[in-house]
């Protein structure tokens, strides 16, 4: 994104002077899905798609906000009662209260934003906004809060402004990022650790379906509730086993006569993916890219067949890239639409993207649409 391009439409909207300029990222997810209300593990980076937004204290206690994207300008106060009903506003104004209600002294400012996060691709969008705000009227009026408190400040304004029930990954990766490296955080401590992901000769791109299909919440709730089933089972003979992260195959395959045939395969997954998500981390420890990728399509395989999460786009196009001699490719995100992640050899990029292309529009009459992705730093003070 073009800090040249926000910043003159900031002094076009706000009577020629400048202010400071912040930025944060989207995110993407390597690996690790459906995990986090397990307890178990993601494996989040930063990517160079993200926020930019211009601010400039006021003097008065009103927020002028513009929407360089939109073109829709919005004003409003810092009290609860003063919440704006525009739904981009709602993710400035929850921030600025999340902040208030922690102690920060927060006066009226000037901002500007544009940003170049795909909206609907699961990138995280909204994430990437509200990291850019805690970052900046953090750093701005000098509010002392911490990067791990910033996160939580994004997952809360989701929370209490614009009515999402999310896990903190997003605003945690869009924070912590930093370049060459992935995070490895852990859902139930929130312990993190970075591991390094330069991968000299591949690429990493995302293939968006352009699909969303309409179960995905309902559907979320019942994969939730078949896993809290499966816990509640295996808990009379392993009282320690507080989330399917705590369980293993042998204490699953000890409650198969009581559970459904259906809870069995959704908590087969999830066990299987909290271990590949450790076995990724060894495997970027010693450079090792294939073993990554492997892990990669046993996700998808584990997302589609068992977690039953996947759709037949997103099968399509991870069967062309295997095909194609893909290093790795998966489902990236809830599921039920969105995007597969490829991680794919530079010698292979232009055959891959141009095959599927023609077969997509081919089967479904339509293009997906391609991201490449580069690892990135997180949210930051541009100048």
């Amino acid at each position: 994104m073009d800090i040249e391009f926000v910043r003159s439409r900031f002094i076009k909207h706000f009577d020629g002077s400048t202010g400071s300029v912040y930025a944060s990222p989207g995110r993407i997810n390597l690996i690790g899905e459906h995990t986090d209300y397990n307890g178990g593990f993601v494996f989040p980076g930063a990517i160079d798609k993200g926020m930019v937004a211009e601010l400039k204290i006021n003097g008065t206690n009103k927020v002028r906000a513009y929407s360089i994207d939109l073109k829709d300008y919005v004003e409003f106060g810092l009290n609860e009662e003063d919440a704006p009903r525009t739904s981009w506003a709602r993710y400035i104004f929850g921030v600025c209260r999340e902040i208030i209600k922690r102690g920060g002294k927060i006066a009226g400012f000037n901002t500007a934003f544009a940003g170049d996060v795909p909206l609907g691709a699961g990138m995280s969008s909204s994430a990437a906004l509200e990291s850019t705000y805690a970052y900046a009227l953090n750093d701005m009026f000098n509010c002392g809060i911490d990067k791990f408190e910033l996160a939580k400040i994004g997952q809360a304004t989701e929370h209490n402004y614009c009515g999402v029930n999310c896990g903190i990954m997003d605003q945690f990766a869009s924070v912590f990022g930093k370049a060459e490296h992935l995070i490895r955080l852990d859902c139930r401590s929130l312990e993190y650790q970075y591991f390094p992901f330069n991968p000299q000769g591949y690429r990493l791109v995302l293939l968006d379906s352009v699909i969303k299909h309409e179960l995905a919440s309902s559907a979320y709730n019942d994969r939730r509730k078949s896993c809290e089933n499966v816990v509640a089972a295996i808990q009379k003979r392993h009282p320690h086993v507080e989330f399917l992260r705590d369980a293993n195959m042998a204490m699953l395959d000890e409650v198969k006569a009581e559970i459904s045939a259906e809870d069995y395969m959704r908590a087969e997954y999830v066990i299987g993916e909290v271990q590949r998500v450790l076995d990724v981390c060894d495997a970027l420890k010693c450079g090792d890219y294939e073993t990554v990728g492997q892990k990669m399509y046993e996700t998808h395989h584990g997302m589609s067949k068992l977690y039953e999460v996947s759709c037949e786009e997103l099968d399509f196009l991870n069967d062309i890239a295997k095909e194609c001699g893909v290093t790795g490719s998966r489902v990236m995100g809830g599921g039920f639409g969105g995007c597969t992640i490829n991680l794919v050899k530079d010698e292979l990029y232009d055959a891959f993207i141009e095959k599927a292309k023609v077969e997509y529009k081919k089967k479904y009459g339509r293009l997906p649409k391609v991201y490449d992705v580069v690892i990135s730093d997180g949210a930051r003070k541009l100048c």
